[in-house]
């Protein structure tokens, strides 16, 4: 399977789910839903991935990625065309259930594709392009949805997002002889337990980090807008500082493929780690736009450089046969962060105030860093 295919594939899927996250959100407001109403229907996206993203990569490293390629993209299809059929607000919570599996199902085949191609020492360049193709998606996706919504509604927004949906299950299913249909290791037919993952001191270490890094995005993506709102900028200058994180993570994924010959994988997470628990313990205590987005820049270069290090070293490092659990594990861990992370903050924010919270996890990661960089 070519790698460029991947990479096309992944674009399609998640522009669609990119756009549909926003047309879900907006279109349940609009249908008079209250807003714990709509951040139920949004975390449903979350639960069945948290739920069963180690078993989806174990069921991956059993039978390869064709087949769940195709469940994935299938789902997805499915999904978006339920709200095209029954737009109401009832038959949200179902759509983003079923999205939210299929996109988890497409996530982690599509990385373990991605890490079986190519010698080892090209998974970071591999894996960088991935991140690309997310970036990409990830830019596209809400800016599509947004002006398809003014322009033709949302029923017509969610016919079109499922445009994209069905091309990637079409050129799965014409393109099907050109995906393996099996793993490459006889062992993934082994009896597997999920302390085996951690029984290596390098594993667990790549875990850590991920989490860590994963929390400080969502606490970045959750906490800036409260503390703009609160030292008085208006939404579009909050949305400008956002803008700016998602720059830098899109520049840095740009570049990465071109310099990550020259650069150690434990090197980088490092400086990832160092970089944005110093930006961190800095960012409550600046008021000023200009100096906020030159912040914003710099976390989106250190977390959206660290992601593809960390998925190439948990491949790398992963037992024969369990590459598609290790992402599981992650995926897991990245799911628990974005559904439990913004009610811990937010618990903490109003018992303490951000500040503490800024700080915390600055400190956070800069201790991991300092312990990381020591070993």
């Amino acid at each position: 399977m070519s790698l460029y295919l991947v990479l096309l594939l992944t674009i399609l899927l998640h522009l669609a789910f990119a756009g549909m996250r926003v047309t879900l959100s907006l279109f349940a407001i609009e249908l008079k839903a209250s807003p714990f109403t709509v951040g139920v229907i949004m975390s449903l996206l979350a639960l069945l991935p948290m739920l069963f993203s180690v078993h989806a990569g174990r069921f991956i490293d059993r039978i390869g990625v064709r087949r769940p390629l195709i469940a994935g993209a299938a789902t997805m299809v499915f999904g978006l065309l339920l709200a095209v059929a029954l737009p109401r607000l009832e038959t949200l919570f179902a759509v983003s259930t079923l999205a939210g599996s299929g996109f988890m199902l497409f996530h982690i085949a599509a990385n373990h594709a991605v890490g079986s191609l190519g010698r080892p020492e090209e998974r970071a360049r591999n894996f960088s392009l991935l991140a690309l193709s997310f970036s990409t998606s990830g830019f596209l996706g809400p800016m599509v949805a947004g002006f398809a919504i003014d322009a033709i509604g949302y029923r017509r927004t969610f016919l079109l997002l499922t445009v994209f949906a069905l091309a990637t299950l079409a050129t799965l299913l014409v393109r099907r002889g050109d995906i393996a249909p099996h793993p490459s290791d006889g062992r993934a037919q082994e009896k597997k337990r999920l302390t085996d993952l951690f029984a290596s001191r390098t594993m667990r270490h790549v875990f850590i980090v991920s989490g860590l890094l994963s929390m400080a995005w969502d606490l970045f993506t959750f906490v800036v807008p409260i503390h703009g709102r609160a030292i008085g900028l208006s939404a579009s200058t909050i949305g400008v500082i956002l803008g700016s994180f998602g720059a830098a993570i899109f520049a840095v994924r740009l570049v990465l493929p071109l310099v990550i010959h020259r650069v150690g994988e434990w090197q980088m997470l490092v400086g990832a780690m160092l970089a944005t628990g110093a930006t961190l313990a800095v960012f409550p205590l600046v008021h000023t736009a200009p100096l906020l987005m030159a912040l914003a820049f710099i976390l989106g270069i250190g977390l959206g450089g660290a992601q593809p290090m960390i998925m190439s070293m948990l491949y790398n490092k992963a037992p024969p046969g369990r590459g598609g659990e290790a992402v599981g594990v992650r995926t897991l861990l990245l799911n628990v962060s974005q559904t439990g992370m913004p009610l811990l903050f937010g618990a903490l924010g109003a018992a303490l105030g951000m500040t503490p919270v800024f700080l915390t996890m600055g400190v956070a990661l800069l201790a991991g860093g300092w312990a990381l960089r020591r070993r």
